[in-house]
């Protein structure tokens, strides 16, 4: 048997990247996946890409009313939501002295506020049905440490890894499940915007930042979206029904905790 076998999923920025990798994953399992996105017209491609078993469901996660629309969609769709993955995020980089208030706002709106008030929806959807659930929210290595230049985004990242600490010890009683996975290096096309933002502060050449970053994971690469979907399946799977506010390192070495 399948070991998401008739469950369903709900996945935010899922449309590219490492959500999208959750998603073939979680299909393979068994599971059917709503694929949640902001930009609808790719979030319609990658659920053709999957077939029958996923949808699209446009999905803002700095507006309440798209979230509640969200995971009303993906209800009336499937008739209920098992799995909860809070993906979509931002990266941002600036010295402290050029951090602004604008771009603090956007970044925790999306990396925080929108981790948050997601969960909350979906967990008053688990709660109300009564069948339990799990949440897997994605921080990053980038939460468990300062950088000089990342400020705002580790800030982001270690306020998930609380968030999920918090809401998965008051959650558990009603049998969610609310877990983390801290990614460290992953390739992808985003990583061209993360790459110019060291270029443009640390001087280096288009490319030189995601060699060094690359060339100092233990492990010998950057990770892949796939290198991440284990543990995903893991923690949306009853193998984790024990695991309870926890966030693990998938990061190839980088970090020890």
């Amino acid at each position: 048997m399948k070991r998401l076998e008739d469950k369903t999923a709900l996945i935010t920025g899922a449309a590219r990247g490492i959500g999208y990798s959750f998603a073939e994953a979680y299909v393979r399992e068994g599971a059917r996946v709503a694929i949640g996105d902001i930009n609808i017209a790719r979030a319609r491609e990658a659920a053709e890409g999957l077939g029958e078993a996923a949808i699209a469901v446009e999905m803002d996660v700095t507006d309440q009313a798209s979230i509640d629309r969200a995971v009303a969609g993906t209800v009336a769709e499937f008739g209920h939501i098992d799995i909860l993955v809070n993906n979509a995020a931002l990266f941002t980089a600036a010295p402290i002295v050029e951090i602004t208030r604008e771009d603090y706002q956007r970044v925790f709106d999306i990396n925080v506020a929108g981790v948050l008030f997601t969960m909350q929806a979906v967990a008053k959807h688990m709660i109300e049905r009564g069948k339990g659930g799990k949440i897997i929210n994605m921080a990053s290595q980038a939460g468990r440490r300062g950088e000089p230049l990342v400020a705002v985004y580790c800030a982001t990242k270690a306020a998930v890894i609380s968030l999920t600490q918090s809401a998965g010890l008051n959650l558990i009683e009603h049998g969610i499940n609310v877990n983390a996975i801290a990614p460290g290096v992953v390739d992808g096309e985003h990583w061209d915007g993360v790459d110019a933002f060291f270029a443009k502060y640390e001087g280096k050449a288009p490319g030189q930042k995601k060699k060094e970053v690359g060339g100092a994971v233990p492990y010998g690469r950057m990770g892949k979206p796939e290198d991440l979907t284990g543990m995903a399946v893991f923690l949306a799977s009853p193998e984790a029904d024990y695991i309870v506010a926890q966030c693990y390192n998938v990061d190839g070495g980088q970090w020890m905790s």
